[in-house]
This record gives structure tokens, C-alpha cells and sequence, in this order.
């Protein structure tokens, strides 16, 4: 009897004891009201700083993107007004040149202004036949140099410059019996002048036409000298050259002096030469074996005023 009731006794105990267990189990797994409440706020309050972070980014990010947008905008109005200015200037010089090509009304010499005119053409032409017999005896004088060199570009250009200059003494020879009565040249008066050397010099529209052709002959030159230093890798210097030295290709001895003409020929050619040793058209272009001199570098070489 005893020991029944021991024994209910201990399982009541033991009953009582794993409840309490249980129940403090629960208590350890389920977080108190209050401390839920607490993690619940808090959570709200990081998700309503990150959506008022994104909202503050977003207003940045699109005045970073307008900011980009106006200076890219700013960049092209700059490079289209740049492009628009080099237009109107490239447009206003040649309108200088078309005024300056364009012919006047030819006023005539007196017979007396006329012959006189003749006569000195007459002695330009003895003069320059001797002096272009010299220049060629100079010329194939200098091959023998530059086969030394080793320059084999520069000495095939010179062998053909050297060619033209002898056939342009050939044209020349044959103006024995030139017709001047036939040539408007020498019965126009001068209509323009041109200032060289501190002296002004007048000229009509003929003189003009030739003094340009000067210029570009010159730089039509000036870039097959430059291009065969260039293949040559020899060093950089037109007043090296021949063909700048002589200057007289394209010169027949007609309508300007030849110490004119030379001066502007070398003019295009230094500036052909220099386009042709880099490889550029900076003053003027090239193609198919013919050189012109840009619009707007040619009224800096050269610029004539009306003087009627």
C-alpha cells in the first residue's frame, strides 16, 4: 500500500516537472509581445529610409543625365557654328577671287604706249632664252649629285623637271615671229596692282592670270619635290631643290617680269613641298598629277586692288 502511494506520488512529480519544462520551452521560443512590436518598427523605419534614399537618388541621377544631355547639346551647337563661320569665310574668299578674275572693261593703250610695251617684251624674251639655257646646264649638273645621294625619287623628278623646261624652250624659240598686234596684252592699260618687295606694280587682267598660274605651278612642283624627299627619307628642305632655285617652269617670258614671276612660283612651291614631305593638303590639293593652291591661301600670297 505503501509503496503505491510512493509510487503515484513520484509520477505526479514527474508529471509536474515536465510541464513546467514544456512550458518554459514555449516561453523560449516565442519572443514577448512587446519585443516583436520593437523589431516590427524598426524594420518599417529601414525600408522607409531605403525608399526615401532611392527617391533623393533618383531626382540625382536624372539632373546628372540633363546636365550630360546640355553639354553634349552645347558641344554640337559649338562644333555646327565652328563648321558655319569656316563655311561663310571659305564662301567670302571666293568671292575675293571670282571679283578678282572677273575681266573689266579693257581700256586701250596709245599706239605709242603700246610699242613701247612690245619692245620690252622683245628684250624680256632675248634675256630669258639665254638665261633658260643656263638653268638647264645647272640642272643636269646637279644629277650627277644626286645619284651620289642615292636619291632616286628626287632625281627622277628633277630629270623631269629638267624635260619640261627644255621643251619650254623649245615653245619659246619659235615666238620669232609672234603677232603682238593679235595679243590684247600689249594694247590693254593696266587695271591692277599688286604689292612685292615694298613697291606696288600694276598689271592688267593677263598679268593677273599669270602671276596666279605662278602660284600654282609653283605648288603643283613644290609637292612632287616634297613627296620625293619624302620617299627618299631624306631631310626636310625645299630650298634645296632645283626646281625651287629656278623657278621658271611655266614662265614663257610674256606679260610680267621674270623676277615676278619666280617670287610667286616659289611661294606655292614652298607650301606645296611642305604638303607633299607630310603628306597633307594644308595649303592646297593634289590629284592626278595637278596641283591647285587653296582659295583662301592664295589672296594671302597674293592680292591685287583695282585701280580704276
Amino acid at each position: 500500500m505503501r509503496g503505491t502511494v510512493w509510487n503515484r506520488v513520484v509520477v505526479a512529480v514527474g508529471i509536474s516537472a515536465v510541464a513546467s519544462l514544456g512550458l518554459s520551452a514555449l516561453a523560449g521560443a516565442q519572443p514577448p509581445p512587446q519585443q516583436e512590436k520593437q523589431q516590427q518598427e524598426a524594420q518599417k523605419k529601414e525600408e522607409t529610409k531605403q525608399q526615401k534614399g532611392k527617391k533623393k537618388a533618383q531626382p540625382e541621377q536624372a539632373k546628372q543625365q540633363q546636365q550630360a544631355q546640355e553639354q553634349q547639346q552645347a558641344k554640337q551647337h559649338q562644333a555646327q557654328a565652328q563648321q558655319q563661320a569656316q563655311k561663310k569665310q571659305e564662301q567670302a574668299n571666293q568671292r575675293q577671287v571670282q571679283n578678282q578674275q572677273q575681266p573689266q572693261q579693257h581700256r586701250r593703250l596709245t599706239s605709242q604706249d603700246q610699242q613701247v610695251l612690245i619692245r620690252q617684251q622683245q628684250q624680256r624674251l632675248v634675256q630669258y632664252r639665254d638665261h633658260l639655257a643656263q638653268q638647264q646646264r645647272l640642272g643636269e649638273q646637279e644629277f650627277v649629285q644626286l645619284q651620289r645621294q642615292h636619291r632616286t625619287a628626287q632625281y627622277g623628278f628633277q630629270q623631269q623637271y629638267v624635260a619640261r623646261l627644255h621643251q619650254q624652250e623649245l615653245e619659246i624659240q619659235r615666238q620669232d615671229g609672234y603677232d603682238y598686234d593679235r595679243d590684247p596684252y600689249f594694247y590693254t592699260a593696266p587695271s591692277y596692282r599688286y604689292y612685292r618687295g615694298g613697291h606696288y606694280y600694276q598689271t592688267n587682267q593677263y598679268g593677273v592670270d599669270l602671276l596666279r598660274q605662278a602660284v600654282n605651278q609653283g605648288y603643283e612642283e613644290g609637292y612632287r619635290a616634297g613627296l620625293a624627299d619624302r620617299q627618299d627619307h631624306w631631310a626636310y628642305g625645299y630650298e634645296g631643290s632645283y626646281a625651287y632655285r629656278d623657278a621658271n617652269y611655266g614662265y614663257r617670258g610674256f606679260y610680267v617680269d621674270r623676277d615676278d614671276y619666280n617670287h610667286y612660283f616659289r611661294e606655292g612651291f614652298r607650301r606645296g613641298y611642305e604638303d607633299g614631305y607630310y603628306g597633307r593638303y594644308q595649303y592646297g590639293r593634289y590629284a592626278d598629277g595637278r596641283g591647285t593652291v587653296l582659295g583662301n591661301v592664295l589672296t594671302i600670297i597674293l592680292t591685287f586692288e583695282s585701280i580704276r
